[in-house]
């Protein structure tokens, strides 16, 4: 084979990523065979879920589908996981699948109403500091009702939007022009500044928005898929799961408001940006010609787009179906009153989500990895092992270790398969299983912030197409989340330690709590971890 032909394998393998990183990323394919058969799998599983982090961390180098996919082939293929466990964990996820596949190109189709309305936000709301808080507490309600994907989903769409809507202008393009938003040569030295500037400003109010949907997506049943998971299991229906969190959750969600004001107002990790009179300018000039060029077939569209938006949040907040099912009901719903019928005018929707969907699959063959090789039995063991006060703080932290690093869903799913096991062989109490469930709950989605691939929704932010453009990579990302994490999971412990149970016996006492049998235990198929708890006791 000739040096040149050889020269185009090495040029098409990953394209456009620096050299450096693909020659990483076949030392890590080189060396996971040899660590496995040397130091054996358990220290190989490890050695694996670094690389992945890596490849996340690199997102904005090569998309993460492709070097991430090949260390999870090779992790199938040299037996650290078996393609049934891939097949399971996937299956065990389908809803979230779906969720992505079907909601995210039904918010596509809101586009223009989602515009219009945060337009209107954005220009009528002066103060930096009032708009973070706005946009996090928006994404705290509507994650506290949405999934907190789709919920990011929303805020992609509008940052896509006003992106899009200045690049432009700034380029010197027409409406009618071709244009790419991920390419700046055209962009004029005059307005360099200002998009650099603008760029700082949608970065500080999607992560803003983004922690937001953490803070909102623990309250409530059907703000994260765990959430149904453990209420499920529990027994609990949607106000005594809020009620029950409500010790944790509020002052987490206090301290988070009160973190947001803080960076803004001092400038800390990367915020403060503020948006540029020039853009402003131009962003009120869209609004204006959008409001001028609305004739009745566009208000019809808003009208639909309005009503499908009502559906769409009544539809999740009472889980009448499925979420992904509820987005295809939008998708049909919306094309088919807004003229939208033909072939690549949908599938335009759907290329948003699918490589993330793709890249989701990847993410659960690692996962299965953790779950064959054991690799938190450790750590799971140890909390299993702590007694009183202490077992319920350390279920928080080890919660929130093991989230920032793998799946909430899957990591919640052992401890609260554990803890109901536990209940059902009379290691614990009723009480003590519901404390617990709480520990577990918010310990899975609050110190979880920390990093992309603890956070779903973050995860799909890092991997839009909106990330590379307004510069947010993982690295960024963290020591954005960063004051958060610290604040938030301080608080969760602190609450967890100081308030969770006093709070929670005085619901009792006031009878607006009663207990419920939890469900019969259902063995997860890798859990093999044994049960050991001693007891506490809840003051009566």
């Amino acid at each position: 084979m000739t040096m040149p032909f050889l020269q185009a394998f090495g040029q098409n393998f990953l394209d456009h990523a620096p050299r450096w990183y693909k020659l990483t990323i076949l030392g890590f394919l080189i060396l996971n065979p040899i660590l496995f058969m040397t130091i054996g799998p358990f220290l190989t599983g490890w050695a694996l879920i670094i690389e992945f982090i890596f490849t996340l961390a690199m997102a904005l180098k090569s998309y993460p589908l492709q070097p991430g996919g090949l260390l999870a082939l090779e992790a199938v293929l040299i037996g650290l996981a078996k393609p049934e466990t891939v097949y399971h964990e996937a299956l065990n996820n389908f809803q979230v699948i779906l969720l992505l596949i079907f909601m995210v190109a039904g918010i596509y189709f809101m586009k223009d109403l989602l515009l219009f309305v945060f337009s209107k936000i954005l220009l009528e709301v002066r103060s930096k500091t009032k708009l973070a808080l706005l946009f996090s507490g928006m994404g705290a309600f509507l994650s506290a009702f949405l999934d907190a994907l789709t919920v990011t989903a929303v805020i992609i769409a509008v940052g896509v939007g006003f992106f899009k809507v200045y690049h432009r202008v700034a380029s010197g393009k027409g409406v009618q022009d071709d244009h790419d938003h991920s390419l700046d040569h055209d962009v004029g030295t005059i307005h360099r500044t200002n998009l650099e500037e603008f760029r700082g400003f949608l970065r500080n109010l999607l992560m803003h928005a983004a922690v937001g949907t953490a803070l909102g997506g623990v309250c409530t049943l059907v703000g994260e898929p765990q959430n149904l998971l453990i209420g499920e299991k529990a027994g609990w229906n949607f106000i005594e799961f809020f009620i029950r969190m409500s010790p944790v959750t509020i002052p987490v969600l206090i301290v988070g408001f009160l973190t947001c004001g803080l960076v803004e107002r001092f400038r800390w990790f990367g915020y403060g940006f503020g948006l540029p009179q020039a853009v402003r300018d131009i962003l009120w000039g869209f609004d204006q010609e959008t409001s001028r060029k609305m004739d009745h077939r566009f208000k019809a569209r808003l009208i639909v787009q309005g009503l499908a938006m009502i559906w769409l949040i009544l539809a999740l907040a009472f889980h009448l179906a499925e979420v992904g099912i509820i987005g295809l009901t939008v998708i049909v719903f919306i094309t088919a009153f807004n003229g939208i019928i033909e072939e690549h005018q949908l599938g335009e929707a759907f290329k948003e989500a699918l490589p993330f969907t793709a890249l989701l699959v990847v993410f659960f063959s690692v996962v299965a990895v953790i779950q064959e090789q054991q690799l938190f039995g450790g750590i799971i063991h140890y909390a299993l092992a702590m007694d009183g006060d202490h077992q319920i703080g350390m279920f928080f932290i080890a919660n929130g270790i093991l989230s920032s690093i793998s799946d909430n869903v899957f990591v919640a799913t052992i401890y609260i398969e554990q803890v109901l096991r536990a209940f059902h062989q009379g290691v614990i109490t009723r009480d003590q299983f519901d404390l617990l469930a709480v520990a577990i709950n918010t310990g899975t989605n609050i110190p979880s912030v920390a990093t992309p691939n603890g956070q779903a929704a973050f995860l799909f932010l890092l991997t839009s197409a909106l990330a590379p453009v307004i510069r947010l990579s993982y690295g960024r990302m963290v020591w954005m989340a960063l004051p958060y994490t610290v604040t938030m999971t301080l608080a969760g412990l602190l609450s967890v330690y100081v308030l969770l149970q006093p709070v929670t016996q005085t619901y009792y006492a006031q009878g607006i709590l009663t207990h419920h049998v939890p469900a019969v235990a259902e063995h997860h198929p890798a859990q093999g971890i044994p049960v050991s708890m001693p007891g506490f006791t809840l003051p009566h």
